[in-house]
């Protein structure tokens, strides 16, 4: 089966286990973000524009499903800035490396501050909460949940491959 279409079908498994199962996970409101995790994950195997690619379309298609009337396309649009700056941590010569260290781990981390604090400044914008409540309540907490979730791909991956 091609590669892209295993891609597309473990898309639309996540986003439907993201949309229905994950909320059972969630501490307090903060739940990890299984598709920004395969967003990094295909950025680190096919690079940056299958990456960029992939997370404006997943973006799209939770858009879509969300509802959210006046703010159809931010998951597009963070999504899509998530992947490009995933795309930064691809190395053709140590994928398997990367996804099975500590690298993997930085570059979730990292793109999903950048995507959390983006998402939620304009999803949060026009209510009480001031900018640095937003960044540490949402956009912190949802980066340290989706980095410790990534921790089991990681695993599976060095386990797999790297033994």
């Amino acid at each position: 089966m091609p590669r892209i279409v295993t891609y597309t079908l473990f898309s639309l498994l996540l986003i439907l286990l993201s949309t229905t199962l994950l909320r059972f996970l969630a501490i307090g409101d903060i739940v990890p973000d299984v598709l920004l995790i395969w967003i990094v994950y295909i950025a680190i195997r096919e690079g940056q524009i299958a990456a960029t690619t992939a997370g404006f379309l997943i973006g799209l298609t939770i858009d879509l499903l969300s509802g959210a009337e006046g703010m159809v396309g931010l998951a597009a649009l963070t999504k899509s800035i998530a992947g490009f700056l995933a795309g930064y941590f691809y190395n053709e010569n140590k994928t398997l490396q990367t996804l099975g260290g500590y690298q993997f781990l930085v570059a979730v981390g990292v793109v999903s501050l950048v995507h959390n604090v983006l998402y939620f400044l304009i999803f949060l914008q026009g209510t009480d909460l001031s900018w640095w409540k937003i960044i540490v309540s949402y956009g912190l907490t949802t980066t340290l949940f989706s980095t410790a979730a990534a921790l089991l791909p990681m695993f599976v991956i060095a386990r797999k491959y790297l033994t």
